[in-house]
């Protein structure tokens, strides 16, 4: 029994289905391996067409056709279920605060943290341009880095911070 007997026979694919399932699988179905899975199940029913072939040839064949298989549906296909299926996107309520207007409850200097409340609770917060935010007065609400916000100082329509 020889390398191609192996390799070419459905019962490879068959195995490397299986392998690349369970690696999808394992990892928590990060929209990966489960192109390679795919191909491999395609060449399946491949391998049983090209029999006719010289084995060194139907083995180029393989590789070539679940290579090029497995990296047009990564490219082409997996952006499209990742927004389909939402994988690895989940929104949570720290991701609502981008955006929003909040109140500075103490006051945040050029270099320093300081306070702001917003839908009811009070963050620690820092000014995204180095500026000071004085007490009191509104802000909006940029990013998010770690467990404090970035704010930027409201405008008012006159164009008066």
């Amino acid at each position: 029994m020889d390398i191609y007997s192996v390799v070419l026979s459905p019962w490879f694919w068959l195995a490397v289905f299986v392998v690349f399932t369970l690696i999808e699988f394992a990892n928590s179905f990060n929209l990966i391996t489960i192109w390679f899975a795919i191909s491999a199940f395609f060449m399946i029913f491949i391998s049983g067409l090209t029999g006719f072939l010289d084995d060194p040839i139907r083995f180029k064949l393989h590789l070539g056709v679940f290579l090029a298989m497995s990296i047009a549906l990564l490219i082409y296909t997996r952006p499209l279920a990742m927004e389909k299926f939402k994988v690895g996107k989940t929104k949570t309520n720290f991701d609502d605060l981008v955006g929003r207007e909040a109140l500075v409850t103490k006051e945040i200097t050029k270099h320093g943290k300081g306070e702001i409340k917003i839908k009811g609770q009070i963050w620690t917060a820092v000014s995204e341009g180095d500026e000071r935010i004085e007490e009191n007065s509104e802000c909006f609400v940029v990013k998010i880095e770690g467990v404090k916000l970035v704010v930027r100082k409201k405008i008012d329509s006159d164009g008066v911070k």
